[in-house]
């Protein structure tokens, strides 16, 4: 990790430790229900405030917790248009198989590139701070990814240029 990087990922890491306190929690609307209060959003009482951790305008997480469940919506770093179609291509690759991350969602939140969701559910069958281990490692292996896939890119099309207009120079 970049010493640039430590401190947002350091704050990252702490907020997400104190927010994943789930318990399990049945629906106060519909009896014998347990969905996820944060995408449910039946009562106001048991959702918490949503913090924003931000590094700059382009690179932040939003952490909204409720009583049983938390959703982390990540906005990837991209500087220029070739990182914005690499991150929502390889953003699109991921959520095509949300289902074996099991927390990832299909759809992220509105203003975001990725959203996870952990219920308790996931908190009783795995531990928390390898939940959190998870996420922080994710967030940094997908910055590094798009920086090597925009490196390999910038690579090929100038050894197509290049011998591309040799036929025209040699």
């Amino acid at each position: 990790m970049s010493n640039t990087l430590r401190p947002y990922l350091n704050a990252v890491r702490g907020t997400l430790t104190a927010a994943m306190c789930l318990e399990n929690f049945s629906s106060q609307v519909v009896e014998r229900h347990n969905k996820p209060e944060v995408e449910a959003r039946f009562s106001k009482e048991v959702l918490l405030t949503p913090v924003v951790v931000s590094r700059n305008e382009n690179e932040q997480v939003l952490i909204e917790p409720s009583v049983n469940s938390l959703r982390i919506s990540i906005k990837i770093k991209q500087a220029d248009e070739i990182e914005r179609v690499l991150a929502h291509k390889f953003t699109r690759f991921l959520m095509m198989r949300a289902e074996s991350f099991v927390v990832l969602r299909r759809k992220p939140v509105a203003g975001y590139d990725l959203s996870f969701l952990i219920t308790n559910f996931h908190t009783e069958q795995m531990y928390k701070h390898k939940l959190v281990d998870f996420i922080i490692q994710f967030m940094e292996e997908v910055d590094k990814e798009i920086s090597e896939m925009k490196l390999s890119l910038n690579a090929r099309a100038r050894i197509v240029a290049e011998s591309y207009l040799t036929q025209f120079f040699a």
